[in-house]
């Protein structure tokens, strides 16, 4: 009995000091959390969605999830074979490019009118705070943070481990000038170190007016947010980037709703429309894309173009790692709508972005 009340309180301790790490980030509060209660989105002690989204669909519980998860995942859930890839070298960049950057998952770079933007950087090689648990496709790490050159604007759409990694974010620091996220995410970065001054948190439906002709309007999405236990403490988003020449829909996490329709009627056109793809399930189906939705929601954007994103670099559903991308390859051929789906790591133009070939098909 002595021995094993002991190993139980190692292990208590053990998980205690492991919940301490920075990484899990700090809940908002003081004068953040006064501006949070005053959101007409947050209630009843948390942020909603527009619209009625419970976590798990009807009928589906924890356990039927967890057993899902354990026993039921696709055989082809990781790629065998590396990832191909390119290195483009973002430091050399001529000033007067306007181009694009996908590192896999959902982030991206760009250089566009003048000015570096970088979306939800994830290089640590991991998706959770247990990395073993959610590694990197063997190729897909190309970039580090050593590649970034100094970034404008940084775009976090929301808190999740797979979209807001301290790794990445904390080595990032001293390159990036302003950051632009969701009510309440301020509070992790705020943690980490950064200048509370660089911050931009701003609430569904608001503007943001930025020098040089920029402007970005956040929209919503249907999602849910928290790095720990308590969820719904900072607000998921999306954002309508409006550069000098181009109008950019930079879509975070989402299940279908209306607000697609919304946004498209009170922005359209869009010249591209970045969207997730993957890491969906019948079971979550209310918070993510499924596979029938994709090209309608770009549809519903107005969008001239459709880049799938939220794939290609972790498994975090049950699916074969390219039925995301292959589904809505075919959705969007059906409709005649263009789909931009580069390598890891290859320069899209943005003036000229041209044809893509289906380079997955030939990864096993």
């Amino acid at each position: 009995m002595l021995v094993t009340g002991i190993m139980l309180l190692v292990l208590i301790t053990a998980v205690y000091l492991f919940l301490q790490h920075p990484k899990f980030g700090k809940l908002p509060s003081g004068t953040r959390l006064e501006k949070i209660r005053k959101s007409p989105n947050y209630r009843d002690g948390k942020f909603q969605n527009l619209s009625f989204t419970p976590d798990l669909a009807e009928g589906e519980t924890f356990f039927k999830v967890l057993k899902k998860v354990l026993f039921e995942k696709d055989k082809r859930n990781k790629p065998k074979q590396t990832m191909p890839s390119q290195k483009t070298n973002l430091h050399g960049l001529n000033a007067q490019e306007n181009i694009l950057v996908w590192f896999g998952h959902s982030s991206y770079f760009l250089q566009i009118d003048g000015k570096k933007i970088l979306v939800d950087p994830v290089f640590s090689g991991a998706a959770s705070p247990i990395p073993i648990t959610t590694k990197s496709f063997k190729g897909a790490d190309v970039y580090t943070t050593d590649d970034i050159p100094e970034i404008d604007y940084l775009f976090i759409t929301h808190d999740h481990w797979d979209h807001l990694d301290y790794d990445t974010v904390t080595k990032l620091k001293p390159k990036v000038k302003t950051v632009i996220t969701g009510l309440g995410t301020g509070a992790h970065l705020e943690h980490w170190g950064f200048n509370p001054d660089i911050i931009i948190e701003k609430d569904w439906d608001e503007t943001i007016e930025l020098p040089d002709g920029f402007t970005v309007h956040t929209v919503p999405g249907r999602h849910f947010a928290g790095r720990l236990f308590k969820r719904n403490q900072a607000l998921w988003m999306s954002f309508v980037l409006q550069t000098p020449n181009r109008k950019i829909f930079i879509g975070g996490d989402s299940g279908y709703d209306t607000h697609f329709s919304k946004t498209g009627n009170d922005y359209e056109p869009f010249d591209v429309a970045i969207l997730e793809c993957g890491q969906y399930n019948e079971s979550w189906k209310n918070i993510h894309l499924m596979p029938g939705e994709i090209v309608p929601a770009a549809r519903y954007l107005k969008a001239k173009a459709l880049m799938p994103v939220h794939w290609g670099k972790f498994s975090l559903a049950l699916h074969a790692w390219d039925e995301p991308v292959t589904l809505a390859s075919a959705a969007a051929q059906a409709v005649n709508l263009p789909l931009w789906t580069p390598l890891i790591g290859e320069k899209v133009n943005l003036d000229a972005p041209g044809t893509f070939e289906p380079w997955w098909k030939a990864v096993d």
